[in-house]
């Protein structure tokens, strides 16, 4: 088997040219460096140095010079990293959905720091069903996640509910799933949840609604498809990749888009709170209890504090 010893012999003696010299720089004697060497050879099935006059690479040995010092300098790092962690004492790895607004998400992320845990914060934002996976694996801590979800034993904290927009393209009338801006005052008409009627009661073309993959989410999408749909009417949907991508469909008249971020908004999009019918965020917080003591002293209580901070921005 390759050992990083292997490779230190190597480019000690590599640079040293001379057995008594790279000995003494990797710390052994003679007679092991030697040995060391000729394994590394074995193992390769090169030969790496001639030694009939002097020690000097073979046009093997010069090619796999670079590569075992760039070998040896990640194992390095890799070590320093680790002892930079070790120094810094424990870490809190948490998991956030894509939907949490990037602002609640830093709230949310600063928290347990807020509030006197000394851990280092790591982040990762992912769709809910790798959340769980990770959690559930113990590569995350806890994970703030949408809800209704099928938790495989995961413990969660309270479902916290944020408040929603519509976006819609500019002038447009009523889209497929949400309504478009009331404008009952203006025109006469009253937009509603999943109506047709435009201005003046003329028909519509009805918009698709962007949602990310169902995959990502299964329960929480079929959530909201359905209560978009709860008026009886079919429901068209689009899928995108983002909230960037959605909202580019919107400003191109294509399709209307729901997110908890009140700050995502383009030139030609009109917004307005989703309240008929209302499509809350629903987000909870989830870890694993079987992991407790793990990385998280008290997992509950951080979680808690990740809840208040979810709260506090539903709130605002």
């Amino acid at each position: 088997m390759l050992t990083e010893r292997h490779l230190e012999i190597f480019v000690a003696l590599a640079e040293e040219e001379h057995f008594g010299a790279a000995a003494q720089r990797v710390g052994i004697t003679q007679p092991p460096l030697s040995q060391g060497l000729r394994r590394l050879e074995a193992l390769l099935g090169v030969r790496l140095f001639e030694r009939e006059r002097g020690v000097f690479l073979t046009e093997e040995g010069a090619l796999l010079l670079p590569h075992a010092r760039r070998a040896l300098a990640a194992l390095a790092e890799l070590r320093e990293t680790g002892a930079r962690e070790h120094a810094d004492g424990r870490r809190l790895r948490l998991g956030l959905a894509p939907e949490v607004p990037a602002p609640l998400a830093a709230d949310v992320a600063a928290a347990p720091v807020r509030a006197g845990d000394r851990a280092r914060i790591s982040t990762v934002t992912a769709p809910t069903a790798s959340l769980l996976s990770d959690v559930a694996s113990g590569r995350l801590d806890l994970a703030v996640v949408r809800h209704p979800s099928v938790l495989h034993g995961l413990a969660a904290g309270q479902v916290v509910l944020l408040p929603t927009w519509i976006l819609t393209p500019a002038g447009s009338a009523t889209p497929a799933g949400p309504a478009g801006p009331d404008r009952s005052a203006d025109s006469g008409g009253a937009a509603e949840v999943g109506g047709t009627a435009g201005a003046g009661g003329a028909a519509v073309r009805r918009l698709p609604v962007a949602v990310r993959p169902r995959g990502e989410a299964p329960a929480a999408h079929d959530l909201f498809v359905d209560t978009l749909a709860s008026r009886g009417r079919r429901v068209e949907t689009v899928v995108v990749a983002d909230e960037r991508a959605g909202l580019a469909l919107v400003a191109a008249g294509q399709a209307v888009l729901v997110t908890a971020d009140e700050t995502l908004t383009a030139s030609r999009v009109e917004r307005r709170r989703a309240t008929d019918p209302p499509l809350p965020l629903r987000l909870r917080v989830v870890w694993n209890p079987r992991r407790s003591g793990a990385a998280s002293e008290d997992p509950a209580a951080t979680a808690r504090l990740l809840e208040n901070a979810l709260a506090e921005g539903a709130a605002r």
